[in-house]
């Protein structure tokens, strides 16, 4: 078997699995500083019981979250020997601020915040949580300004086939920076929004700690309804313009455009194929991509065709992977929406249906995430750092196909314990519901 593809499907299985536990972290941690914020002014007893319960659940998603990180950068070191040499002198710098900054001053608030209930003031405790969000949205900073550095590398120069540093300052706000860093942290307050509710809406259709369930629903419908929306405007046209602009060849993928063309459509539906590049029973919208890329309905966007074969991504998977993110996009508005209608009316807890629906929803957001994680890292094939190496080049050439099989059915069986083990946990402490039963204040 090819030891490249074998390695691309070993990273892609560990950070696929680590990248379940982030959004989440970071979506759930600004939510518990919105209610125990609340819960702190007013001294409201069901804002501070809402705190307790998903604050215990935020701390079994971090420490797993963890665990799987550290595997996946040792594969920098492991499998990927050629990139680190090439990336090394750029890549140090965020990773090393990452853990040195954001990681802990993460962990350390957020002992602070689940061990500190009651031993500290309560300023000081709303302030551990807020810590814990600020800490984990630089994480999610630092590790998208390396990854996007690999999308639009600047602020260097090759040197001894080697990317070395020049300016600091440009290679973190390099062009994709904070498009992506924008577009991914709104994506992880949607997860945590869609998570308290799905989790709200089941402990209201079991009856238990029903007010204090009602009331994180509300929070977590209002919330979610801003953060869905921001996701597609402006987040999600900014960076799909950066796209349009840095990276042609992803984007004529991401929109199955394989002819250049003038006032080129947007693709609605279609079916992909690769041989030869065509879409099948298409739904478009003339002159709408070329407007969305470049405010102009005639603009002429570049296709597949005006690119060299060898630097064309792979087709079917970016196409799809992009357009079911942003169908699940549409579906994360409408539903908060439709949640935000009955709320205004009053009703909203007595739709059992919408309620399932919450539940049935929580792993849509990071299922959504995760297709657009594989759409960027796709769409940026064949390169690995895009127009400099590429990636049948960056492996590491002493690791064998016998060690890359042994090392991912090692972890796939490790995943697969520790996923379980997970589950187990997460639903027995969804299932027992909040600590104390409180009314309303």
């Amino acid at each position: 078997m090819d030891p490249v593809l074998l390695a691309r499907f070993q990273f892609a299985m560990t950070v696929g699995f680590h990248f379940i536990f982030p959004p989440l972290t970071i979506g759930i941690a600004w939510m518990l500083v919105i209610f125990e914020g609340i819960g702190w002014k007013k001294n409201n007893a069901v804002y501070t019981e809402i705190g307790k319960f998903f604050g215990k659940i935020l701390g079994l998603i971090f420490a797993v979250g963890v665990a799987t990180g550290i595997v996946m950068e040792f594969q920098f070191g492991t499998n990927w020997a050629e990139y680190s040499k090439f990336v090394g002198d750029i890549f140090g710098a965020p990773l090393a601020a990452e853990g040195l900054f954001a990681f802990f001053l993460e962990s350390t608030f957020l002992g602070l915040y689940i061990f500190g209930r009651d031993k500290v003031s309560k300023g000081v405790h709303w302030f551990s949580i807020f810590m814990v969000a600020v800490g984990s949205t630089i994480s999610a900073f630092w590790i998208l300004v390396a990854n996007s550095w690999q999308q639009t590398p600047a602020g260097f120069i090759l040197r001894n086939g080697r990317a070395e540093l020049t300016d600091f300052w440009t290679a973190v706000f390099n062009p994709s920076t904070l498009p992506r860093f924008f577009h991914t942290l709104d994506a992880a307050l949607i997860a945590g929004a869609f998570f308290v509710a799905g989790v709200s809406a089941y402990l209201i259709l079991k009856n238990k700690g029903v007010q204090v369930a009602k009331t994180a629903l509300r929070v977590a419908v209002v919330f979610g309804l801003i953060v869905s929306l921001l996701e597609v405007f402006p987040f999600g046209h900014e960076h799909a313009k950066q796209v349009a602009e840095t990276q042609p060849e992803k984007f004529a993928a991401t929109q199955g455009l394989y002819t250049t063309q003038e006032g080129a459509p947007a693709a609605i539906f279609a079916f992909p194929t690769n041989h030869p590049p065509k879409l099948l029973f298409p739904i478009e919208i003339p002159g709408v991509l070329s407007w969305l890329a470049f405010g102009d309905s005639k603009a002429v966007i570049k296709g597949i065709n005006a690119f060299p074969p060898d630097e064309v991504p792979p087709l079917f998977l970016t196409f799809v992977s992009y357009h079911n993110m942003v169908i699940l996009g549409m579906y994360f508005i409408f539903i908060m929406a439709v949640a935000a209608f009955f709320l205004y009316k009053k009703t909203l807890f007595d739709k059992k249906l919408l309620l399932r629906i919450f539940v049935w929803s929580i792993p849509l957001p990071v299922i959504a995430t995760q297709l657009g994680w594989i759409a960027a890292e796709v769409g940026r094939q064949p390169w690995i750092v895009y127009g400099l190496l590429k990636t049948k080049d960056a492996v590491s050439f002493t690791v064998g196909t016998g060690e890359l099989i042994f090392s991912i059915i090692l972890f796939g069986l490790i995943y697969l314990l520790l996923g379980s083990v997970f589950l187990v946990l997460l639903i027995k402490k969804i299932k027992t519901g909040p600590d104390t039963i409180v009314k309303e204040a």
